[in-house]
């Protein structure tokens, strides 16, 4: 890997570094293991091993802890929440507008947060009036319903967002949905739903396929809850099978529109009900926030009545114009979020402590448990989080304990019921469990990590199957299985050995259940990923901290491989410049050589934590042999993102004093979307100050430099002229 700067940048000024403390860590990495293993089955086969409402507790858990644990932010992108990837036996098709992933609410200070943010980000005043709507969140599979000309020409699953499965044929038999629109309506529009299996109708199908079963001397394939029958039902690749299944249909939304009609979200729900479509009921216009949460409450108290299976309820911001201001983050809206039914609990008993190791070598005590129903899901593991988190609880193996599914999604352990002291406490181990390596507890952390590294067989193959998983490298046919096996038998110890893997192909050919063809596809797919995005590459490396959104941040903001090398080169020069003030202690060195980096990367949302973990990772010899090894074999392209044309595209645009027709988040959001990238600082570099009153030392700079200023209503100016 070549590093090197062009120039070098000034040594940041650090002296007014404050000091903070640092951010207390859970380990999380289990539940990306664990999500991997369980996408093929689940996905595209519909044959999970375990529930889909259980799956759906990993996939969300990385997400929740996010949110509780702000120093994880980023390691799991909200997006990525977003469904798995089509079935192979299914045609996949783009969707014209993605299919967007909702942000969780699970107390009533979570929706009111939410309405903050509204109105932070809209720089409303506090008396506004922020109109919502709320209706019933279905426990269903998302579907795109695509009218053109009032007929009805596609059905697509969510997928990933992006790409879903066409089940056109199958849909057409779901008597819920109209195979035709209205004259007055919409050249073009998608009806965005859930379908469904009402709870009456599952319970019949269990017993119909029982039935069918007596007497064959076959199993009787049944489901394991009413979404797993509707997402199996769905997704069929004989469209006769979907026609004996007893689905339903509910209309939430909308995708491609020709023409809307209605200016709030109630108005255009009310029509899509009117040209024939069913709408949970309980959905509700609320004037406020209050109001909202009374829907909530409503609905929660009926949950057990409905005639299908809901776990929250959804708001969304009413009005139209302002869901377009507010936009969406990754691939989650800023105008909607989903407020989880509080934690349904249990008894059981803890059988047994185990300690995993993660991919960034985080030791998380995980809790083996007598198998119990929770939410109507068993739950037989639950996450211990950490050290403290065991000591604070007072957890002893043979304890009864008290188990939740937090906002029905994380097991977790939340009490102890009896604390026998006569059986011994649970010892933390000082070595790692996989390699012997010491474990050790940094300044300030409460995540005892493995010293060893790549040399821990634990990080090195999730590093490898974190590289080839979905967001990352994508590559299929590579999956956790196959990863374990070529690494237990040296096929491949590092990324670059995926490239390579075109050596062994005799020797791949003879194991079991891979025959010729298997392995040409195999490589054949690894031979398509030796091109990839910049981002997707940066991802892969499975740097602490830096996830999706992250790799992405940084992408853009240094677009080419070689931009980001000379970066990288330059901070470590900076990092090489700190050092510890006499009398500094070791976290407030940390901290102020965290807030000197984020500053060098200059790359809005990569703070101190981020900035040392990808500093250190470029500092590590080992890890630039493993990054330049890979870079041999594969090309990372430049990213590209969809802006709109406009003087300020490729330029970087200062926003200084007070705004007072918009946030500085909507300001920024919109200089991004006209492909401008926005600074927090004037240099030579900046290209447009936007100064509003009040604007002091930035705009005297700026002048000095001779760099062009406008005032608010000239940025407004460019924005409407770019569309």
């Amino acid at each position: 890997m070549t590093l090197k700067p062009k120039k070098k940048r000034p040594k940041p000024d650090t002296s007014r570094l404050a000091v903070a403390p640092i951010e207390a860590q859970r380990e999380h990495a289990r539940l990306m293991l664990e999500i991997k293993a369980h996408d093929d089955r689940y996905y595209v086969h519909d044959d999970p091993t375990i529930s889909d409402a259980d799956y759906d507790s990993l996939k969300f858990a990385l997400r929740a802890l996010e949110r509780d644990n702000p120093d994880l932010a980023d390691l799991f992108d909200p997006t990525a929440v977003v469904a798995g990837s089509p079935a192979a036996h299914l045609a996949k098709a783009p969707h014209a507008r993605p299919m967007t992933s909702l942000d969780n609410a699970f107390t009533d200070e979570d929706v009111a947060d939410f309405v903050g943010r509204v109105r932070r980000f809209l720089a409303l005043p506090e008396d506004a009036l922020v109109e919502l709507t709320a209706e019933p969140k279905i426990d269903g599979l998302s579907c795109s319903l695509r009218y053109e000309s009032g007929q009805l020409v596609q059905a697509l699953t969510r997928g990933d967002g992006q790409v879903g499965e066409d089940v056109t044929a199958n849909v057409r038999h779901i008597a819920d949905i109209p195979q035709s629109l209205p004259a007055d309506a919409p050249a073009i529009f998608e009806v965005r739903g859930e379908v469904y299996m009402a709870k009456a109708d599952f319970a019949a199908l269990n017993a119909r396929l029982l039935a069918e079963a007596e007497g064959t001397g076959k199993d009787a394939r049944q489901f394991a809850n009413p979404r797993n029958a509707a997402a199996g039902s769905l997704r069929q690749k004989d469209a006769s099978v979907t026609a004996t299944r007893p689905l339903r249909f509910f209309a939430w939304g909308w995708g491609e529109a020709s023409a809307l009609p209605g200016d709030t979200q109630s108005a255009v729900i009310a029509a899509i009900k009117a040209w024939g479509f069913p709408v949970a009921q309980g959905f509700a216009h609320a004037a406020t926030a209050a109001d909202a949460l009374a829907v909530y409450r409503g609905i929660e108290h009926q949950r057990a009545d409905l005639p299908f299976d809901i776990d929250g309820v959804v708001y969304k911001l009413d009005r139209l114009d302002w869901q377009a201001r507010l936009g969406t983050v990754g691939r989650t809206p800023r105008w909607a979020i989903a407020h989880k039914f509080p934690a349904e609990r249990a008894e059981t008993t803890l059988l047994a402590i185990d300690i995993q190791v993660g991919r960034t070598g985080a030791l998380t005590p995980v809790a083996r448990l007598e198998p119990v129903t929770v939410g109507g899901v068993v739950v037989a593991n639950a996450t211990l989080h950490n050290a403290d988190e065991i000591e604070r609880l007072g957890a002893r193996v043979g304890d009864r304990v008290v188990l939740q599914r937090a906002g029905d999604v994380i097991p977790q352990i939340v009490d102890v019921l009896t604390r026998a002291e006569d059986r011994p406490a649970f010892v933390f181990p000082t070595l790692c469990p996989e390699c012997g390596s010491l474990a050790e507890r940094g300044e300030g952390e409460v995540v005892v990590r493995c010293t060893g590294g790549l040399i821990c067989p634990a990080q090195r193959v999730e590093r490898l199957i974190h590289f080839v998983s979905r967001h990352a490298f994508d590559i299929s046919g590579l999956g956790l299985v196959r990863i374990e096996e070529f690494f237990r038998d040296g096929l491949i110890a590092s990324p670059a050995d995926i490239f390579r893997l075109h050596e062994h192909r005799d020797a791949l050919v003879t194991r079991d259940r891979m025959s010729e063809l298997v392995v040409d596809k195999l490589l054949a797919a690894i031979d398509l990923r030796r091109k990839i995005g910049l981002d997707r590459f940066l991802f892969a490396l499975g740097i602490r901290h830096v996830g999706e959104i992250t790799a992405r941040d940084l992408a853009r903001r240094y677009v080419s491989m070689a931009a980001f090398s000379e970066m990288i080169e330059s901070v470590l020069a900076v990092r090489a410049e700190l050092v510890p003030a006499l009398g500094e202690t070791d976290l407030k060195f940390v901290v102020r050589r965290g807030k000197a980096l984020a500053a060098a990367i200059e790359t809005a949302g990569i703070g101190p934590e981020v900035a040392d973990a990808l500093i250190e990772f470029f500092a590590e010899p080992h890890n630039r042999e493993v990054v330049t090894a890979l870079l041999r074999e594969v090309e990372p392209l430049d990213i590209v993102h969809e802006t709109r044309e406009s003087p300020v595209s490729g330029k970087t645009v200062v926003f200084t004093g007070s705004l007072e027709t918009m946030s500085r988040d909507e300001a920024k959001a919109q200089a991004e979307a006209l492909g401008a990238r926005v600074s927090g600082s004037v240099s030579a570099k900046t290209d447009l100050v936007v100064a509003g009153p009040g604007a002091g030392s930035k705009l005297k700079k700026a002048a000095e430099l001779g760099i062009s200023v406008i005032d608010e209503a000239g940025w407004a100016e460019i924005v409407a002229a770019a569309g």
